[in-house]
């Protein structure tokens, strides 16, 4: 009885374990996505996105929260892809919210960032005030904080000139699903497809992360729960 009884417990630990799982896959939606001037959180110099795209084959800008574990799980994923693919006409940008430049700075030291990160809003106050906020929940996403979602920019079909960028593109209403983000990543960059290599062991109820909440800041060097 012991023993059905720590089974039953176990099942019921993992299902709500998935549940909080935020993993989203790649969608096209019509979003009016907007060029932008934001400063870099490392450098304090101003940073042009539609001048950042230049010369690349496709962008992903990822905007996070540094106190979030959704971001903190994807930060190592997206920076591996970046090193990958840079080369090949790969960039990404990230775009720092609800929290301080200096918080921004010790998360990305800590997570051992090298790509470019700016900072939209400062304040978890500023929550509803971001087009952040706006453009994630015109494409759907209904999370509280919106930590991580990306946004993919392909230059080859940009608007060539003006503030808006794009109509319509490519967005992750939540975390990367690694195997197909790079398949993406891939395609758009007019690369083979890579033989997939064995699925891993399913990760344990103590590696998943849980959704963002506004909870107290924490150590950006914290491991996810």
């Amino acid at each position: 009885m012991k023993i059905l009884f720590a089974s039953l417990v176990l099942l019921a630990s993992g299902i709500f374990a998935i549940a909080q799982n935020e993993q989203a896959p790649i969608y096209l939606k019509e979003v009016e996505f907007k060029n932008w001037n934001y400063t870099d959180s490392r450098t304090g110099k101003a940073v042009n996105l539609r001048d950042y795209t230049k010369g690349k084959k496709l962008v992903a800008v990822v905007y996070y929260a540094p106190w979030c574990p959704n971001w903190r799980h994807d930060a190592p994923m997206v920076e591996k892809l970046y090193e990958k693919y840079k080369d090949k006409g790969f960039a990404v940008i990230g775009v720092s919210e609800y929290d301080t430049v200096d918080a921004a700075k010790a998360n990305l030291d800590a997570m051992k960032i090298t790509f470019p990160s700016v900072s939209e809003s400062t304040d978890r106050s500023a929550k509803q005030k971001t087009l952040h906020d706006d453009y994630r929940k015109v494409t759907g996403d209904t999370r509280g904080w919106g930590s991580p979602w990306y946004i993919f920019l392909m230059p080859s079909t940009m608007e060539k000139k003006g503030d808006l960028l794009t109509k319509k593109t490519y967005v992750i209403n939540g975390e990367m699903i690694e195997l197909e983000g790079e398949k993406f990543i891939r395609e758009k960059l007019g690369l083979a497809a890579e033989v997939p290599k064995p699925a891993a062991a399913p990760a344990s109820v103590s590696a998943v992360v849980e959704p963002c909440k506004a909870e107290p800041a924490a150590d950006p060097v914290a491991k996810k729960p």
